[in-house]
């Protein structure tokens, strides 16, 4: 039998298709991320399985992989699905399926609902090239510092992000991106309080910090075109801002660096030509 990973649905039970209620009813096994939640899922669903359910999420997937192995190799319909939308998704999965392609097992996909695709159609922003980040780091260092590598990719940027820190995201999106940058903040989508908010990221920060609640998908536009590049004394200029404001020497240099697409010895350079600046921490 097939390895069989199935989406489902992100919030609306309306829009699970009708190959998820099939290959749900006739699973021997079914491997889902939360139990309880697949079986509120059955039960919204009027599904009735003899299924055994396994709960297969990031701490479990190592070990429980090589029993669901065993239950393909007995020939028993194994169904793989998450909370939420398609497996893999920034959910677990990716060890059984890599598991079974190296034993040779069929791995069949039942598409469906996906919060990724359905914030992209709906932002109203480019989605011809995209790309997917996931959940960026939680260490606000380690955010900032991978917000700076993708600053200049022109591709449209779709990330996940919790409650509790989509306002740091955001803010710490428009400091790297630039206030200016168009965004979209995508809220339960298909739920009954779904709610998209359109705007500049400086807007979407603001808006933010009295706190965002529930299922969050963020859509951000890609870096534009290349403009002229500017001068020395504007990179100083906005280096000596952010020093200002309390930033170091170092953490400025980066982000002026990312905000307009140059490299960070040109900006170093330009304050070097400038004269020393003070009032921030240090290098």
């Amino acid at each position: 039998m097939p390895l069989v990973l199935a989406a489902t649905p992100i919030g609306n039970t309306g829009d699970a298709t009708p190959r998820l209620r099939e290959a749900l009813a006739a699973a021997d096994v079914i491997a889902a991320e939360d139990t309880r939640r697949l079986r509120r899922l059955l039960a919204a669903l009027d599904i009735t399985t003899s299924a055994r359910l396994v709960s297969y999420y990031d701490s479990v997937e190592k070990a429980r992989t090589s029993a669901l192995l065993e239950d393909l190799r007995a020939d028993r319909a194994v169904v793989l699905v998450t909370d939420a939308g398609t497996p893999l998704v920034s959910d677990p999965g990716f060890r059984l399926v890599a598991a079974a392609v190296t034993e040779g097992v069929e791995v069949r996909v039942l598409p469906g609902p996906s919060a990724v695709l359905a914030a992209l159609a709906v932002a109203g922003l480019p989605a011809d090239r995209w790309c997917f980040e996931g959940f960026l780091p939680r260490r606000a260092g380690e955010r900032r510092s991978r917000l700076r590598v993708l600053a200049g990719d022109p591709r449209t940027l779709v990330l996940f992000e919790s409650p509790h820190r989509i306002a740091a995201t955001l803010r710490d999106l428009a400091e790297a991106f630039g206030a200016g940058r168009a965004a979209a903040v995508c809220r339960e989508l298909t739920k009954t309080h779904e709610e998209v908010r359109r705007g500049s990221l400086a807007d979407l920060a603001a808006w933010a910090v009295d706190g965002v609640r529930g299922e969050i998908t963020v859509v951000v536009a890609g870096a534009p075109a290349a403009a002229t590049a500017p001068d020395d004394a504007d990179l100083a200029a906005d280096v000596a801002t952010l020093v200002a404001e309390g930033r170091s020497t170092r953490d400025a240099v980066d982000a002026v660096a990312a905000s307009h697409g140059v490299a960070r010895r040109i900006v170093y350079a330009a304050v070097a030509a400038g004269g020393p600046i003070t009032g921030g921490g240090g290098q």
